[in-house]
């Protein structure tokens, strides 16, 4: 079973994709600064948002590339 993600943090993860979409890639760490880059810290707000926003975005393009 996987985990269940709010659609806040769908929503936020996939306008990312949208305006930035050969940036992000399959490596979290990488996705985690980028997050941080892009967006500023009163859409994120603490640094768990900004992980489950880079955790969605990794394992979405981990999806689309299979």
């Amino acid at each position: 079973m996987g985990n269940i993600r709010p659609s806040f943090i769908k929503t936020r993860a996939l306008r990312l994709l949208e305006i930035y979409p050969d940036k992000f890639t399959a490596d979290f760490e990488t996705n985690k600064h980028l997050v941080s880059e892009y967006t500023d810290s009163d859409t994120i707000g603490t640094k768990r948002m900004r992980n489950w926003i880079a955790g969605y975005i990794t394992r979405y393009i981990q999806r689309r590339t299979d």
